[in-house]
């Protein structure tokens, strides 16, 4: 039979409370902290770790809650941030919620359960909402989603910037009917869009978008429902790289040339966007970066709780490829 803690004090001829103290951090002296741990080897005693993370609600294991761990974004960030853990000595629980608002609610009722030192989330527009009223009891820190104002530390990319540096690059390019395609389920996909229109007002230009859920196949069907509800347009910007996958897919079932037909450009610098032909022009997001202040954060966060809410904004690189040569001309 394995040996419990009541093994060990009759053993070292002390009181479990003593061996609980000895084991852990309490006031004991030297040599009763000696004696205790010869009797642990003479009982083979193993510590229940899981019970001792309950009593101590330090895990040394940080929750990650992602969106869409098949999104190559999300992937490269979940790397970013185990990296950055692994550092710290930390462990990482990866969960993936399909931007599904129940699976989040889920997990993150399992991240309190399993006293996670911490948890670094890139939540849902309902999930976001929701956390004005209901806070976890373990220290967040969002990504690449916008929370509630004021009430929990986030690493950021500044969407509205990134996107009207795409719409800038095309606008100078000599496109001027560009439409846009964003994800509905993230404030991200939002703000992208809020950062397209307002890009389109500067330079006077109608909009015309969609809101899809961020997946190839409604990327697809996003951009049949452009082509079925007026012109073609003559540029197409999306805001992620799986709908970027979708419109590009599109175009090809359609026999559309890039850029002769149709310029096109997007989020997030996969490999796969460099190797197709044209090359695709994206944003490319500090993924590394991400990472390491979001755990910076958190550990900041940890040390000293009650220190303001801290938001850090990231600005994105615009790659510039083939796939928004300028109109009727080489690239410019």
């Amino acid at each position: 039979m394995t040996a419990s803690i009541k093994d060990v004090a009759r053993a070292a001829g002390v009181s479990p409370a003593t061996v609980s103290r000895a084991l852990g951090k309490g006031p004991v002296s030297a040599a009763l902290r000696a004696q205790v741990l010869e009797a642990v080897r003479a009982t083979g005693y193993r510590p229940n770790l899981a019970a001792r993370r309950l009593r101590s609600q330090e895990s040394g294991t940080i929750g990650l809650v992602v969106a869409d761990i098949g999104n190559p974004f999300f992937t490269g960030l979940a790397r970013a941030v185990e990296e950055a853990a692994y550092q710290a000595g930390l462990r990482v629980i990866l969960c993936n919620t399909g931007e599904d608002p129940a699976r989040e609610a889920i997990y993150l009722r399992l991240m309190q359960e399993e006293r996670v030192t911490g948890v670094i989330l890139a939540p849902t527009r309902v999930t976001a909402e929701r956390l004005a009223t209901e806070r976890p009891e373990v220290p967040v820190v969002l990504i690449d989603r916008a929370g509630p104002p004021g009430l929990f530390d986030s690493v950021l990319l500044d969407n509205h910037a990134a996107s009207a540096m795409l719409v800038d690059h095309l606008v100078a390019q000599g496109y001027r009917r560009i439409a846009g395609l964003f994800g509905r389920t993230s404030g991200t996909g939002i703000e992208r869009a809020e950062g397209y229109r307002a890009a389109m007002a500067r330079h006077g230009l109608p909009v015309r978008e969609r809101f899809v859920l961020p997946q190839v196949a409604a990327a697809e069907q996003g951009f049949a429902a452009l082509r079925e509800e007026g012109p073609l347009p003559e540029a197409v910007m999306v805001s992620n790289s799986l709908l970027l996958m979708g419109v590009l897919r599109a175009t090809r079932a359609a026999g559309l040339r890039i850029p002769a037909d149709l310029a096109l450009a997007g989020f997030d610098n996969e490999d796969w966007t460099g190797l197709v032909e044209p090359s695709l022009t994206v944003i490319e997001q500090p993924l590394a970066e991400i990472g390491r202040m979001a755990m910076a954060l958190l550990f900041e966060r940890l040390r000293t709780p009650g220190a303001p809410v801290r938001k850090v904004m990231l600005s994105g690189c615009c790659v510039l490829r083939g796939s928004t040569a300028r109109r009727g001309g080489a690239a410019g």
